[in-house]
């Protein structure tokens, strides 16, 4: 998938920008502050339908407008040209659109984008809690297996209505609960199953990317489903019963799931110094495109944000280099050119400067 025009309207300091990208590296320049991270923004919408950098979706629109839009004209893995938009209002409205039919739901276009992102705070994915790595799983598990969006949604739902029976306090008398019980220990193992085939799938091509960044570490991946070892989740979830009815919440499923790295035996997150940690989260990225790849012969969009805060000269140098071997559409933003000096080499780029929400190519 790569996209051949990008257009943002009152988005951000941005007014009205329309950028046509190259299909393998994009290099985007400017002060901070200028908009550079916005057109990444912007972009990461169209994946996502949602920012990187708030949760208030009425601070992304411009001034005193009333909305922002962002459409883009992409080309398929297949070759075929689709147009997509998404536009937000500060009434907090969706509306999304793929070949001009409109649609309310998002999976329609988000699973059409395939976005990843590398910005300073992606060490959070190690660093982070357990939830940065449980979207880290999802959004691989969401464009590789046509079901897991809506056993994901199901899931959610049946946790809700638990829930709200645990905090009944009658859970065993109340004649609902053996119901969602086993929708729930259904719905949850059908969860768990998939995620921890993926992380199976993903752990050796990890170790392979890691072996090469990180060459005096030697690493090891667990799974944590969520609930104990060598317990089912049926039986967790009896053993779990009186608790949890106390507390009001449901202490077992897949949405306590992990996944957890060591280092030479060690924690990753007490054995990695700041810029170890950084290549062992590019690491994982890359891992992440080259399953993607290879489970869906499609190919990926990357957004890498102020690259020269984050990795030396050569790691920037290397990742790039990764993502460009697998036909990743690569944008990237620098402060200034210099913080890429490696990009001559690159044949099929297109550079761009942005100041003061005004883009213009070089």
């Amino acid at each position: 998938m790569k996209l051949d025009e990008v257009q943002l309207t009152h988005f951000r300091n941005i007014t009205d920008v329309k950028l046509h990208p190259s299909r393998q590296l994009t290099v985007i320049t400017g002060v901070n502050g200028s908009g550079k991270s916005s057109l990444l923004e912007a972009i990461y919408y169209l994946g996502f339908g949602r920012s990187f950098r708030t949760a208030k979706h009425q601070s992304v629109i411009h001034q005193d407008n009333n909305a922002f839009s962002i459409f883009a004209k992409c080309v398929d893995d297949a070759g075929d040209n689709f147009k997509v938009g998404i536009e937000r209002t500060r009434g907090d409205q969706f509306t999304c659109s793929v070949n001009g039919k409109h649609s309310s739901r998002l999976a329609d276009l988000v699973s059409r984008i395939p976005v990843q992102l590398f910005t300073p705070q992606s060490t959070d994915l190690i660093l982070g809690s357990p939830s940065e790595r449980r979207r880290f799983c999802d959004w691989g598990l969401f464009h590789v297996e046509h079901s897991f969006n809506g056993l994901s949604q199901q899931y959610s739902k049946l946790l809700r209505h638990r829930n709200a029976l645990l905090k009944q306090q009658a859970v065993l008398s109340n004649p609902q609960y053996q119901y969602w019980e086993s929708q729930f220990e259904v719905v949850g193992n059908a969860v768990h199953d998939l995620r921890q085939q993926y992380v199976s799938n993903l752990t050796p091509i990890f170790e392979d990317f890691l072996l090469s960044f990180l060459p005096e570490f030697e690493v090891s991946v667990s799974y944590y489903k969520g609930w104990e070892k060598d317990a089912t989740l049926a039986e967790s979830l009896v053993k779990k019963t009186e608790y949890d009815a106390k507390m009001g919440h449901t202490s077992s499923g897949p949405h306590k799931a992990d996944i957890r790295f060591k280092l030479n035996g060690v924690n990753a997150q007490e054995i990695l110094s700041r810029g170890q940690l950084r290549m062992a989260v590019a690491a994982l990225q890359l891992a992440q495109t080259a399953l993607f790849n290879r489970l869906t012969s499609r190919k990926s969009i990357f957004l890498l944000d102020d690259v020269g805060a984050e990795l030396d000269i050569d790691k920037r140098e290397r990742f790039i280099d990764g993502l460009l071997d697998m036909d990743t559409q690569v944008f990237v933003t620098a402060i200034e050119r210099e913080q890429l000096s490696f990009i001559n080499k690159y044949n099929e780029k297109r550079m761009f400067h942005v100041e003061h929400g005004h883009v213009t190519e070089e």
